[in-house]
Protein backbone atom coordinates (compact mmCIF):
# COMPACT_ATOMS: atom_id res chain seq x y z
CA UNK A 1 0.00 0.00 0.00
CA UNK A 2 1.55 3.26 -1.05
CA UNK A 3 0.06 6.34 0.50
CA UNK A 4 -2.42 7.54 3.06
CA UNK A 5 -5.49 9.75 2.78
CA UNK A 6 -6.57 11.40 6.04
CA UNK A 7 -10.10 12.66 6.68
CA UNK A 8 -11.10 14.81 9.65
CA UNK A 9 -14.51 14.06 11.20
CA UNK A 10 -16.43 15.90 13.90
CA UNK A 11 -19.91 14.43 13.76
CA UNK A 12 -21.26 17.05 11.36
CA UNK A 13 -23.04 16.22 8.11
CA UNK A 14 -20.30 17.98 6.17
CA UNK A 15 -17.75 15.74 7.91
CA UNK A 16 -19.58 12.61 6.74
CA UNK A 17 -19.74 13.92 3.16
CA UNK A 18 -15.96 14.41 3.42
CA UNK A 19 -15.56 10.77 4.52
CA UNK A 20 -17.22 9.50 1.32
CA UNK A 21 -15.05 11.73 -0.87
CA UNK A 22 -11.92 10.67 1.05
CA UNK A 23 -12.79 6.97 0.72
CA UNK A 24 -13.12 7.34 -3.07
CA UNK A 25 -9.83 9.26 -3.23
CA UNK A 26 -8.10 6.47 -1.29
CA UNK A 27 -9.59 3.85 -3.65
CA UNK A 28 -8.42 5.74 -6.77
CA UNK A 29 -4.93 6.16 -5.33
CA UNK A 30 -4.59 2.64 -3.95
CA UNK A 31 -4.01 4.29 -0.57
CA UNK A 32 -5.16 3.62 2.98
CA UNK A 33 -7.72 5.85 4.70
CA UNK A 34 -7.34 7.19 8.23
CA UNK A 35 -10.44 8.66 9.87
CA UNK A 36 -9.31 11.19 12.48
CA UNK A 37 -11.25 12.98 15.18
CA UNK A 38 -9.58 15.83 17.03
CA UNK A 39 -10.63 15.17 20.60
CA UNK A 40 -10.55 18.62 22.14
CA UNK A 41 -12.43 18.01 25.39
CA UNK A 42 -9.65 16.44 27.50
CA UNK A 43 -7.61 19.58 26.97
CA UNK A 44 -10.52 21.56 28.40
CA UNK A 45 -10.80 19.31 31.50
CA UNK A 46 -14.31 18.17 30.69
CA UNK A 47 -15.18 14.87 32.45
CA UNK A 48 -15.12 12.23 29.73
CA UNK A 49 -16.95 9.29 31.26
CA UNK A 50 -20.72 8.83 31.62
CA UNK A 51 -22.31 10.94 34.31
CA UNK A 52 -23.22 8.97 37.46
CA UNK A 53 -26.83 10.02 36.97
CA UNK A 54 -27.00 9.39 33.24
CA UNK A 55 -27.07 6.22 31.11
CA UNK A 56 -23.86 4.15 30.92
CA UNK A 57 -23.58 4.80 27.17
CA UNK A 58 -23.57 8.56 27.79
CA UNK A 59 -20.55 10.78 28.13
CA UNK A 60 -18.21 12.47 25.74
CA UNK A 61 -15.85 9.56 25.11
CA UNK A 62 -18.71 7.24 24.09
CA UNK A 63 -20.10 9.94 21.80
CA UNK A 64 -16.72 10.22 20.05
CA UNK A 65 -16.51 6.43 19.65
CA UNK A 66 -19.96 6.45 18.07
CA UNK A 67 -19.16 9.21 15.59
CA UNK A 68 -15.89 7.49 14.60
CA UNK A 69 -17.72 4.17 14.15
CA UNK A 70 -20.35 5.86 11.98
CA UNK A 71 -17.66 7.57 9.88
CA UNK A 72 -15.72 4.31 9.38
CA UNK A 73 -18.93 2.50 8.37
CA UNK A 74 -19.68 5.28 5.86
CA UNK A 75 -16.16 4.98 4.43
CA UNK A 76 -16.39 1.19 4.11
CA UNK A 77 -19.75 1.46 2.37
CA UNK A 78 -18.35 4.02 -0.11
CA UNK A 79 -15.16 2.04 -0.87
CA UNK A 80 -15.21 -1.50 0.56
CA UNK A 81 -11.75 -2.40 -0.77
CA UNK A 82 -9.95 0.43 1.07
CA UNK A 83 -8.04 -0.30 4.27
CA UNK A 84 -9.65 2.02 6.86
CA UNK A 85 -8.20 2.90 10.25
CA UNK A 86 -9.39 5.35 12.88
CA UNK A 87 -7.76 7.60 15.44
CA UNK A 88 -9.01 9.91 18.14
CA UNK A 89 -6.25 12.42 18.88
CA UNK A 90 -6.39 14.84 21.80
CA UNK A 91 -5.94 18.41 20.65
CA UNK A 92 -7.35 21.32 18.73
CA UNK A 93 -8.49 20.27 15.19
CA UNK A 94 -6.09 22.45 13.20
CA UNK A 95 -3.03 21.28 15.16
CA UNK A 96 -4.10 17.64 14.98
CA UNK A 97 -4.80 17.69 11.23
CA UNK A 98 -1.70 19.72 10.40
CA UNK A 99 0.38 17.05 12.17
CA UNK A 100 -1.52 14.30 10.29
CA UNK A 101 -0.86 16.05 6.97
CA UNK A 102 2.89 15.44 7.37
CA UNK A 103 2.51 11.74 6.65
CA UNK A 104 -0.43 11.96 4.23
CA UNK A 105 -0.65 12.51 0.48
CA UNK A 106 -4.04 14.21 0.88
CA UNK A 107 -6.12 15.56 3.76
CA UNK A 108 -9.89 15.85 3.29
CA UNK A 109 -12.14 17.98 5.51
CA UNK A 110 -15.73 19.12 5.43
CA UNK A 111 -16.25 22.77 4.68
CA UNK A 112 -18.03 23.45 7.92
CA UNK A 113 -17.62 21.70 11.21
CA UNK A 114 -19.65 21.65 14.39
CA UNK A 115 -17.36 24.19 15.94
CA UNK A 116 -18.04 26.62 13.10
CA UNK A 117 -20.14 29.74 13.45
CA UNK A 118 -23.38 29.43 11.55
CA UNK A 119 -22.73 32.56 9.50
CA UNK A 120 -19.39 31.32 8.23
CA UNK A 121 -19.59 29.36 5.00
CA UNK A 122 -16.34 27.57 5.67
CA UNK A 123 -15.04 26.69 9.11
CA UNK A 124 -11.81 28.25 10.25
CA UNK A 125 -10.20 24.79 10.44
CA UNK A 126 -10.65 24.23 6.70
CA UNK A 127 -9.28 27.66 5.80
CA UNK A 128 -6.29 27.41 8.13
CA UNK A 129 -5.49 23.88 7.08
CA UNK A 130 -5.48 24.90 3.42
CA UNK A 131 -2.83 27.49 4.34
CA UNK A 132 -0.74 25.37 6.71
CA UNK A 133 -1.16 21.73 5.66
CA UNK A 134 1.95 19.88 4.53
CA UNK A 135 0.13 18.16 1.68
CA UNK A 136 -2.80 19.09 -0.62
CA UNK A 137 -6.04 19.79 1.24
CA UNK A 138 -9.43 18.91 -0.25
CA UNK A 139 -12.33 20.86 1.23
CA UNK A 140 -15.68 19.24 0.54
CA UNK A 141 -18.40 21.76 -0.11
CA UNK A 142 -21.50 20.98 -2.12
CA UNK A 143 -21.16 18.12 -4.54
CA UNK A 144 -22.03 19.44 -7.99
CA UNK A 145 -21.35 17.81 -11.35
CA UNK A 146 -20.06 14.32 -10.57
CA UNK A 147 -19.17 13.84 -14.24
CA UNK A 148 -18.09 17.43 -14.88
CA UNK A 149 -14.49 18.44 -15.54
CA UNK A 150 -11.76 19.13 -13.05
CA UNK A 151 -11.18 22.86 -13.21
CA UNK A 152 -7.63 24.07 -12.69
CA UNK A 153 -6.85 27.70 -11.98
CA UNK A 154 -3.53 28.49 -13.71
CA UNK A 155 -1.63 31.62 -12.74
CA UNK A 156 1.74 30.83 -14.29
CA UNK A 157 3.61 31.19 -10.98
CA UNK A 158 6.27 28.72 -9.89
CA UNK A 159 4.27 28.14 -6.70
CA UNK A 160 1.34 27.08 -8.89
CA UNK A 161 3.20 24.20 -10.56
CA UNK A 162 2.28 21.71 -7.85
CA UNK A 163 -1.38 22.59 -8.32
CA UNK A 164 -1.03 21.85 -12.05
CA UNK A 165 0.56 18.48 -11.29
CA UNK A 166 -2.11 17.61 -8.71
CA UNK A 167 -4.92 18.51 -11.14
CA UNK A 168 -3.48 16.36 -13.94
CA UNK A 169 -2.93 13.41 -11.57
CA UNK A 170 -6.47 13.80 -10.21
CA UNK A 171 -7.93 13.94 -13.74
CA UNK A 172 -6.05 10.74 -14.61
CA UNK A 173 -7.25 8.98 -11.41
CA UNK A 174 -10.87 10.02 -11.98
CA UNK A 175 -10.76 9.58 -15.75
CA UNK A 176 -12.13 13.12 -16.00
CA UNK A 177 -11.47 15.91 -18.48
CA UNK A 178 -9.39 18.86 -17.30
CA UNK A 179 -10.39 22.47 -17.89
CA UNK A 180 -7.33 24.68 -17.43
CA UNK A 181 -8.56 28.18 -16.84
CA UNK A 182 -6.40 31.28 -16.84
CA UNK A 183 -8.10 34.61 -16.20
CA UNK A 184 -6.38 37.89 -16.85
CA UNK A 185 -7.12 41.57 -16.64
CA UNK A 186 -4.99 44.39 -17.96
CA UNK A 187 -3.80 44.74 -14.34
CA UNK A 188 -2.29 41.28 -13.99
CA UNK A 189 -1.36 40.50 -17.63
CA UNK A 190 2.22 39.62 -18.56
CA UNK A 191 3.29 42.32 -20.99
CA UNK A 192 4.71 40.99 -24.24
CA UNK A 193 7.78 42.70 -25.70
CA UNK A 194 6.77 46.01 -27.29
CA UNK A 195 5.94 45.99 -31.01
CA UNK A 196 8.50 48.69 -31.72
CA UNK A 197 10.83 50.54 -29.39
CA UNK A 198 9.41 54.02 -30.02
CA UNK A 199 5.97 53.15 -28.58
CA UNK A 200 6.67 50.79 -25.66
CA UNK A 201 3.04 50.53 -24.50
CA UNK A 202 1.25 50.43 -27.82
CA UNK A 203 0.11 46.86 -27.36
CA UNK A 204 -3.33 46.13 -28.68
CA UNK A 205 -5.37 44.03 -26.20
CA UNK A 206 -5.22 41.08 -28.58
CA UNK A 207 -1.44 41.00 -28.08
CA UNK A 208 -1.99 40.80 -24.32
CA UNK A 209 -4.47 37.96 -24.81
CA UNK A 210 -2.04 36.09 -27.06
CA UNK A 211 0.69 36.45 -24.46
CA UNK A 212 -1.61 35.01 -21.79
CA UNK A 213 -2.48 32.08 -24.11
CA UNK A 214 1.25 31.37 -24.48
CA UNK A 215 1.71 31.52 -20.71
CA UNK A 216 -1.08 28.97 -20.22
CA UNK A 217 0.37 26.56 -22.82
CA UNK A 218 3.83 26.83 -21.26
CA UNK A 219 2.48 26.18 -17.75
CA UNK A 220 0.86 22.94 -18.94
CA UNK A 221 3.37 21.65 -21.49
CA UNK A 222 5.39 19.16 -19.42
CA UNK A 223 2.31 17.86 -17.65
CA UNK A 224 0.52 17.09 -20.92
CA UNK A 225 3.39 14.80 -21.93
CA UNK A 226 3.35 13.07 -18.53
CA UNK A 227 -0.43 12.49 -18.69
CA UNK A 228 -1.15 11.93 -22.41
CA UNK A 229 -4.57 10.37 -21.75
CA UNK A 230 -6.01 13.40 -19.96
CA UNK A 231 -8.24 15.46 -22.24
CA UNK A 232 -7.37 19.11 -21.66
CA UNK A 233 -9.35 22.19 -22.60
CA UNK A 234 -7.60 25.56 -22.38
CA UNK A 235 -9.65 28.59 -21.57
CA UNK A 236 -8.22 32.08 -21.34
CA UNK A 237 -10.76 34.48 -19.87
CA UNK A 238 -10.58 38.23 -19.77
CA UNK A 239 -11.89 38.99 -16.30
CA UNK A 240 -11.28 38.42 -12.63
CA UNK A 241 -9.87 35.04 -11.65
CA UNK A 242 -12.12 34.34 -8.69
CA UNK A 243 -15.36 35.10 -10.59
CA UNK A 244 -14.22 32.98 -13.54
CA UNK A 245 -13.36 30.01 -11.33
CA UNK A 246 -16.51 30.26 -9.20
CA UNK A 247 -18.59 30.31 -12.38
CA UNK A 248 -16.70 27.31 -13.82
CA UNK A 249 -17.20 25.42 -10.52
CA UNK A 250 -20.97 25.24 -11.15
CA UNK A 251 -20.52 22.31 -13.52
CA UNK A 252 -17.22 20.95 -12.16
CA UNK A 253 -16.52 17.93 -9.98
CA UNK A 254 -13.48 19.59 -8.40
CA UNK A 255 -11.64 22.91 -8.54
CA UNK A 256 -7.87 22.90 -7.99
CA UNK A 257 -5.92 26.03 -7.07
CA UNK A 258 -2.50 26.87 -5.73
CA UNK A 259 -2.41 28.41 -2.29
CA UNK A 260 -0.90 31.63 -3.53
CA UNK A 261 -0.79 33.24 -6.92
CA UNK A 262 0.91 36.09 -8.70
CA UNK A 263 0.62 39.33 -6.83
CA UNK A 264 0.27 37.61 -3.44
CA UNK A 265 1.64 39.34 -0.36
CA UNK A 266 4.63 37.45 1.01
CA UNK A 267 3.06 37.01 4.46
CA UNK A 268 -0.21 35.68 3.10
CA UNK A 269 -0.17 31.90 2.94
CA UNK A 270 -3.59 31.69 1.30
CA UNK A 271 -4.17 33.97 -1.67
CA UNK A 272 -7.42 35.88 -2.09
CA UNK A 273 -8.49 33.62 -4.97
CA UNK A 274 -8.12 30.35 -3.05
CA UNK A 275 -9.78 32.00 -0.06
CA UNK A 276 -12.75 33.15 -2.16
CA UNK A 277 -13.13 29.69 -3.70
CA UNK A 278 -13.18 27.96 -0.33
CA UNK A 279 -16.14 30.15 0.55
CA UNK A 280 -18.05 30.36 -2.73
CA UNK A 281 -17.24 27.43 -5.04
CA UNK A 282 -20.14 25.17 -6.02
CA UNK A 283 -18.07 21.97 -5.73
CA UNK A 284 -15.18 20.60 -3.63
CA UNK A 285 -11.95 22.64 -3.72
CA UNK A 286 -8.37 21.33 -3.52
CA UNK A 287 -5.74 23.81 -2.36
CA UNK A 288 -2.21 22.77 -3.25
CA UNK A 289 0.69 24.64 -1.73
CA UNK A 290 3.89 25.27 -3.65
CA UNK A 291 7.21 23.68 -2.77
CA UNK A 292 8.54 26.94 -1.34
CA UNK A 293 5.72 27.26 1.17
CA UNK A 294 6.52 24.53 3.66
CA UNK A 295 8.44 26.69 6.08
Amino acid sequence: MSGLVVVGVDGSASGLAAVEVAAREARWRGAGLRVVHAFIWPAMHVPLGPSPLGPPEGGVRNMVERLLTEAVERARAAAPEVDVSQASVTGEPLTVLEAQSRSAELVVVGSRGMGGFVGLLVGSTAVHLAAHGQCPVLVVRDQSGADGPIVLGVDGSVAGERAVDFAFAEAALRNAPLLALHAWTTWNASLPPPQDASTPYANPPSALGAEEERLLYEALAGHREKYPDVVVEHRVVHGRTREALIEASRSAQLVVVGARGRGGFAGLLLGSVSHALLHHAHCPVAVVRGADMHH
